[in-house]
This record gives structure tokens, sequence and C-alpha cells, in this order.
């Protein structure tokens, strides 16, 4: 059989593998978004690589826009198979789709009127709301640690990952001619002793491993390093400087790990006592269904939950689903927190709060997460003098800060940790994905140094046989 590499090849966004078995079963692993490539971003999103009705199953590892975005474009192309994944995934799909069809029929209304004033024929949104909705009748929910014959010669074992709620490494068992062959796509690989999901799992022996490599050079501090930097942001900004603290943050998984370490502080007492502003639909609606899935959380937040039963709740925290409301932020002169979507800044109602902050240096941005290069948190990350937001040139007089250790990806060592339940004698190849080129070579001499060999960094498009 093959495997075609076409996302996330040589870099961190757009997450797609295809595998072909030898009886003509088609398997594509994710269906993800490019993001953060400027003007390519469109096309590249819609040449997918394959024809979508040729593709029998879709497995997801997790529900993050780089690794589903585009599942409604490939229904809309001709897809008529299944959907599989875990159950918090489903359930995070359903919102998290139907947002970014809304955010596609926004950008396509812009870029129109743009196309109008010079006389250009209108385009059409990649997808819309309507085919996020149709897509969702495709999805079949599999709980982790159940394993299920996808096909007659194809068995599937979901695995947790810790990365965010519902995240999965993918474990294929082929059978062919009296043998079988193992495959994990380990999809993201979440960080150990998070503050609400479970430790990534041990998964079964592989013959072949796909696996991300984001933060392949980088060591993270410890969470609760973290959380103490954060506080000191938090005092710096709006205590000092009596400014407002704006934190870009991924709707799903940060903002509620987040939200989650200020009620810990300000259950002991610790937090300052300012308003917090989760002002964003789809982080409203994701933090509804994190509180749905408690079959996730680790020992710690449930213990903690005894004695607060919501953790992502205190009497200054106020969810915001209305735009008045959101505008009216930008008014407000009082120090505060905002955290808002999207965690690179591209979009959503962040990119309005970041316009209209950005020129007052009593102001932090504090970026919390991995900024794709050419996004609009990358560039605002090289501090520069000036920025163009919204084709409107300010000046950054805001402080500029970035917190890296609340991220949802493990580092180096973690990744490394995560790998090591593995015989490395029976592992045949290795193949690193979702990460910047540079980064992978560093992780590749990491990974042969302790053990592993036989290890591809594929580029896009490019086929292996195994």
């Amino acid at each position: 059989m093959t495997i075609q590499f076409l996302g996330a090849a040589k870099e961190v966004t757009g997450s797609k593998h295809l595998i072909t078995t030898d009886s003509g079963t088609r398997i594509l692993l994710d269906c993800g978004m490019y993001q953060g490539k400027g003007q390519e971003t469109d096309g590249m999103n819609r040449e997918l690589g394959f024809d979508p009705g040729d593709i029998d199953y879709l497995i997801l590892s997790h529900a993050h826009i780089d690794h589903s975005g585009l599942i409604p474009y490939l229904v809309k192309g001709g897809f008529r198979g299944r959907i599989v994944c875990t159950p918090a995934t489903r359930d995070l799909c359903s919102i998290m789709l139907a947002d970014s069809g809304h955010i596609q029929e926004a950008d396509t209304r812009m870029e129109n009127k743009k196309r109008a004033r010079k006389g250009l024929a209108p385009v059409e949104p990649i997808y819309n709301q309507h085919d996020a909705r149709k897509a969702m009748k495709h999805f079949i929910a599999i709980p982790c640690d159940n394993p299920f014959a996808l096909t007659p010669e194809v068995d599937l074992e979901f695995t947790e990952t810790g990365h965010i709620l519902g995240a999965s490494a993918v474990n294929l068992t082929f059978y062919r001619e009296g043998k079988t062959t193992q495959l994990c796509f380990t999809g993201d690989i979440g960080r150990y002793d998070d503050a609400i999901l479970r430790d990534p799992a041990p998964f079964p022996q592989a013959d072949y491993i796909i696996t991300e490599s984001t933060y392949g050079d980088r060591l993270h501090k410890a969470r609760t390093d973290a959380e103490e930097e954060l506080l000191e942001v938090v005092k710096h900004t709006c205590v000092d400087k009596k400014g407002k603290l704006i934190i870009p943050s991924f709707s799903v998984g940060r903002t509620q790990q987040i939200v989650y370490a200020l009620d810990q502080l300000e259950s002991a007492g610790r937090l300052p006592r300012i308003d917090v502003y989760v002002d964003s639909p789809l982080s409203v609606n994701a933090t509804e269904i994190m509180r749905l899935h408690p079959e996730c959380f680790n020992d710690e937040i449930l213990e903690y939950m005894q004695h607060d039963p919501d953790p992502f709740g205190f009497g200054k925290l106020h969810y915001i689903r209305d735009v008045s409301k959101s505008k009216a932020l930008n008014a407000r002169k009082e120090p505060c927190i905002i955290i808002s979507a999207s965690g690179m800044m591209e979009a959503g109602r962040v990119k309005h709060h970041i316009a209209n902050n950005i020129e007052n240096e009593r102001n932090t941005i504090l970026a919390v997460g991995y900024c794709a290069p050419r996004t609009l948190g990358a560039r605002l990350l090289n501090k520069p003098s000036e920025i163009s937001i919204f084709g409107e040139v300010h000046p950054v007089n805001a402080e500029i800060l970035k917190l890296d250790s609340l991220s949802a990806h493990g580092d180096y060592k973690e990744m490394l940790r995560y790998l090591e339940c593995q015989d490395k004698a029976k592992v045949k190849k290795v193949f690193l994905v979702h990460g910047e080129e540079e980064v992978q070579e560093t992780y590749r001499n990491f990974l042969m140094d302790n053990g592993f060999n036989n290890i591809e960094i594929p580029s896009r498009g490019e086929y292996f046989e195994i």
C-alpha cells in the first residue's frame, strides 16, 4: 500500500495524509485547512490533490481547523464516505466547522467588494455554513480504546493524545495475505501534567509512525511556571499600568486552559479584582462542550470540581456572544482581560480588539500559542514599530509578549516520552509531519540520538510504499 503526504508536509498547517491499500481502499487521515499563508492560502485549500469522491473513509485525529477545516469542502466536492473520530471531536466539529463556514462567507463578501471595485467577477467561498452542517451527517464517533473494524482488511483504534478535548492517535491494523501491518498517526501530541486533560496514552506497537514535530527544537517551562507568569502579566498590565490585557487564544483548548488557570487564581484570592471577558461565540460554545465531556478530564481537575463545580466560571468572568457587547469593550477605559479568538490573530473579534488597543502603551497583547509565519500574530511577535490591520497602519505602542508554556503541543522531550512506549527495533519507518523543515531536521537528529532510525521528512505530494 501507499501513503501520500498532501498537507502539513514541511509546514505546520493543512494536515492531510492519504493511504491507499492494496485492494484500493482509500483512507484519508485528517482534512485540514492551510492557514497563515496570505494570498496563497485560498488556492492551496481549493487544491486537495485528489478527487473527494474517491475517498472511502476520513479518520480525524482532532477538531482543530488545521486538521478538520476542509471537511465541508470535501463533502461539497463529492465525498460520500464516513468520517470517523472520537465523540468529543465530533461535538467540537459541529460548532467549529459551522464557525469556519461563517468566516469563509464573511471573507468572501469582503473580497468581492474589492473585486467589484476593480471590475472583477465575484468568487464563491470555499464552503458555507450550510455545507458545514451537511458534512456533520457523515460523522460517526468511536470512543478511545475501543477497536473498530473499519473494513474486513482494516481495524481502527483511537488512543488519547491529550492535545485538546477528544484528540487521539489513529492506530490502524492492515491485514493482507496472512500478514499484519501496524500504522500509527499520532495527530498532535499533548503535554504531560496538563491542567485539564489526561496524559497522552501509550499506543500499540507500530511498524510505521506518522508523527508531529511542531516543537521539535524547544522545551517548554512547567505548567505551574506558566500560570505564575500569566499572573505576573495580569498584575503588570492591569494593576501597574492600569491597561487592558488582550489574549488572542484558540477557542478550543487554550481558552479553557487560561480560564481554568484564572479560576484557580481567583479561588485562591490571588487574582486582582478585574473583569475578565471571553469574547468569542465559538469559545463560549466550546466551553459548553468541554463541560459535557468530564470523561476526558484528569484527576486533578475532577478533584478541584468537588469544591468548585464549574472550573470555567467565576464572579468577574463574563462570556460574550453579542456583537454590540463586544464592540463596547473597545470604549471601556478600566483595566480588564479580554480573551478572544483567533489565536494567530488572523481573524475574529480579537483582530478588532488589537486594532483598537495597539496604540496605547498601557495595554499588553499576550500571545499564548503558535503563530504561523506571515500571520498577524507572527508579525507582531517580531516587535515592529508599526503594523497594518484591516488596511490601516497603526503604531505599535502596546507591549507584545509571548507565553510559550501554555502550548497544547508537547516539546521535543515530551514527544519523545510519548514515543518511548514503542520497541524501536520494530519500528520500520518514522515520518515527521506538522513542523517547519528546519525544526524537523533538528528533531530528526534528536530522535536518531535516542534510538529511532529510518526517519523521513516528506515533501508535499510525496508517495511512500509501505
